[in-house]
């Protein structure tokens, strides 16, 4: 089963939303779960650093897309309190995010939602 979004609304350094998936552009497309593992956050709405990592739009929680691992915890007052970047981080070496393949054909991008997921086969989302 797969969702598509227009190639042209996904330029690079952007993110959108496409279904459950957040896709974007670092450079190359990607695909990953929507929900930030810290308090829930839209990451459709987050943005791209320049490592190419997504950054989530509430905290700053920040992810490898290509693991779906978070590698910098929350920002903000959130950061002031011990042990709670380290936290999630730990958690989504367990529970990454989930991650779709995002295939272009002709000027739409498809999203594979049976796509690559660490815990698939444990039924994680």
């Amino acid at each position: 089963m797969s969702q598509s979004v227009p190639a042209a609304s996904v330029p690079k350094g952007t993110v959108t939303g496409v279904d459950k998936y957040a896709v974007g552009n670092n450079g190359d497309y990607f695909a990953v779960g929507r929900k930030c593992r810290h308090l829930r956050a839209d990451l459709a709405g987050g943005s791209i650093d320049a490592d190419g990592c997504l950054v989530c739009p509430w905290h700053g929680a920040k992810y490898d897309v290509s693991t779906g691992q978070m590698v910098r915890g929350p920002r903000g007052i959130f950061a002031k309190i011990p042990g709670l970047g380290a936290s999630f981080k730990a958690l989504t070496r367990v529970i990454p995010l989930k991650r779709g393949t995002v295939a272009q054909r002709g000027t739409d991008l498809y999203v594979d939602r049976t796509a690559h997921t660490a815990c698939a086969s444990r039924g994680v989302p």
